[in-house]
């Protein structure tokens, strides 16, 4: 079980650290940044950065209420006693 979370958790972080470069913007945005580039300002860095930022703190409050829940209502050390009748499921 350790493994496992170690693993999934080594797989977020490489997904994270791994990104590549994107050039999805609207129209406004994408304008305001070539013309900032054109001009010497760095605003066009700073512009992509925020919509990254934007884009990955859905995805991580998300993981985090996930975790929450599963820590949180998972049930340990269930015993369950079956009679040795046979089942009907009908």
């Amino acid at each position: 079980m350790k493994r496992k979370v170690v693993f999934i958790l080594f797989l977020f972080a490489l997904t994270f650290t791994s990104a590549m470069k994107v050039k999805a913007q609207c129209s406004m945005c994408t304008i305001n940044a070539e013309q900032s580039v054109k001009n010497g300002n760095t605003q066009g860095t700073g512009l992509n950065t925020g919509i990254l930022y934007l884009l990955a703190i859905p995805y991580l409050l998300t993981t985090v209420v996930g975790i929450i829940w599963y820590k949180k209502y998972r049930k340990k050390n269930v015993l369950i006693h079956v009679k040795k009748q046979p089942i009907n499921l009908n």
